[in-house]
């Protein structure tokens, strides 16, 4: 081969190898099992979301606590990406105020001490390589508990109530609770304005649920009577006069509430005494969702449902012979799909 065609074979020799290696550089992954596999835990409280997104490595036989995760370093609380926590609304922990937003989750374990858990402004951080204490947005101490031992890191949701939450952490023979508090009826009321600025502000429902949601929490009745009063402006009926008694008692006008009741009642329909009967029979009020319901008897005569209804509260008196007569009343004026169910009702009564 002389000089030019060795240098021509040289080239494309070279142009093979650079081709082959572009390919190669091309080539996706394939997919495959993680070592810490990714995981997410989620709860609500009220309206607030809470999200702890991690992966989660394994014991896999290794010591973890003062060696694969040392103590006094600042750890990710997980593996791989950093951990996080989201919240969609305001949070509190151990005072600190936390507003709406994703946070990394990081913790410096201590050797029988508590630990130090951060929440950081910096959320897409790889670990905790980068974290950075001037970026916190919280940080407060927990003291770590023994638990059963766990083969992979977990988060999970503990001690949930209307305004409080524990997040935890459990891995290994260890278990670190993080309380988080919630004003659930800030961010309800909060909830409340922002919807009533949509659809819901052109029906008298909306206006009303927000006064009557208001008025059973005993908060915002200032705002809530403006609502109740706008609901009133558009429909006045049972339901929402019952709400503005209701704002109007708990601001100590009782007379005026009392009046407020009965202009409703005159107002009602039958459903409306219907639902407001059996409310009173799940408050105990027996006596007066009889009164209710026999009311509901006297203004709506020729429906089955009135009979059935009065009959139900004679029964959960014990009141048998009362309870059979309106079910057979009842009986007797019921659609076809309702008769057998009535039916067994009197069977038992019978029994």
């Amino acid at each position: 081969m002389d000089r030019i065609s060795r240098s021509r074979a040289w080239l494309l020799s070279a142009a093979l190898l650079a081709t082959a290696a572009s390919v190669a550089a091309q080539t996706p992954p394939l997919t495959l099992p993680d070592a810490s596999p990714r995981a997410t835990v989620s709860e609500r409280v009220g309206l607030t979301d809470i999200e702890i997104r991690y992966h989660r490595p394994a014991v896999n036989g290794r010591k973890i606590w003062g060696d694969l995760v040392p103590w006094g370093d600042v750890w990710r609380a997980g593996a791989n990406e950093n951990t996080t926590i989201e919240f969609s609304t305001p949070v509190t922990v151990q005072g600190h105020a936390l507003p709406a937003g994703t946070y990394g989750l990081h913790m410096i374990p201590v050797e029988n001490g508590n630990w130090t858990v951060a929440f950081s402004k910096t959320a897409s951080a790889w670990g905790s390589f980068s974290y950075d204490e001037k970026e916190d947005a919280a940080r407060i101490t927990v003291k770590p508990q023994p638990g059963e031992f766990l083969e992979r890191l977990s988060y999970e949701f503990t001690d949930v109530t209307d305004k409080s939450i524990s997040a935890v952490l459990r891995w290994e023979k260890v278990r670190v609770s993080i309380p988080i508090e919630i004003d659930t009826r800030a961010v309800v009321v909060a909830s409340l304005r922002s919807e009533l600025r949509g659809l819901p502000r052109f029906s008298w429902q909306g206006w009303n649920q927000a006064a009557s949601w208001c008025a059973r929490n005993d908060v915002n009745l200032d705002e809530a009577m403006q609502w109740a009063d706008r609901s009133l402006s558009m429909n006045e009926n049972f339901q929402n006069l019952r709400v503005k008694a209701l704002l109007v008692e708990k601001k100590g006008d009782t007379k005026t509430a009392a009046d407020l009741r009965a202009k409703a009642l005159k107002l009602a329909t039958e459903n409306d005494l219907n639902n407001y009967g059996y409310q009173l029979m799940g408050q105990k009020k027996m006596d007066e969702a009889l009164d209710v319901f026999r009311r509901n008897v006297k203004e709506h005569p020729n429906s089955w449902n009135v009979y059935d209804s009065l009959g139900e509260a004679h029964a959960n008196r014990g009141e048998k012979k009362l309870a059979t007569e309106n079910y057979t009343k009842a009986l007797s004026m019921a659609p076809e799909d309702q008769k057998k169910r009535i039916q067994d009702i009197l069977t038992r009564l019978k029994a």
